[in-house]
């Protein structure tokens, strides 16, 4: 019977130790930002969920696209409806692995982050640049990168062809906590 108990009591710690190799936020935030002779176009997003193993350095994302809010009202209706179809594409999600993970510590550390992003049901595997952060509490990971509108399948009508970039610029800033069940 001490046997069974000392086996239970291993496994339990086991799930214990493993759940916090988990770091999670509810409230990244993502931006973009678009150029144009015509107009800047620029969204905020303040609730990504983000999820990084620090067992191995996986690392998931899930963007809600309705969750980007626009300066303009009619901005948002049009990324909405027009252009991510968040109806029927509701998110955008990374998932992928935080290159040399074990090399990151208590200072700040470029690293690289390569998987695959999935947006307007397209996916393309991208490598990204990140500036990381390691602590005991917390891993925290900002960085930018460039999205092409046509990698995705997201099209640009004529009529607005110069009030948007066709080159995205995309601004990410993560503060994960440890992930408690």
């Amino acid at each position: 019977m001490k046997i069974i108990y000392t086996v239970l009591a291993c496994l339990f710690f086991v799930a214990i130790s493993n759940s916090q190799e988990r770091f999670l936020t509810k409230n990244g935030t993502i931006s973009f930002f678009s150029t144009s002779p015509m107009e800047n176009i620029e969204a905020k997003n303040n609730q990504v969920l983000s999820i990084v193993d620090a067992a191995n350095g996986q690392m998931a994302i899930s963007i809600l696209m309705k969750s980007f809010m626009f300066e303009k009202a009619l901005m948002q209706e049009h990324f909405n409806e027009n252009y991510v179809e968040s109806d029927r594409y509701p998110k955008a999600t990374f998932k992928g692995d935080l290159l040399n993970f074990d090399a990151i510590g208590d200072s700040k550390t470029k690293t690289q982050v390569k998987g695959n992003l999935t947006i307007h049901g397209k996916t393309k595997e991208i490598t990204i640049e990140a500036t990381t952060l390691k602590t005991a509490d917390s891993i925290l990971m900002t960085g930018e990168f460039f999205v092409e509108l046509a990698d995705f399948g997201i099209e640009i009508p004529a009529v607005v062809k110069n009030n948007i970039a066709k080159k995205i610029k995309v601004n990410f800033n993560f503060n994960h906590k440890p992930y408690k069940k």
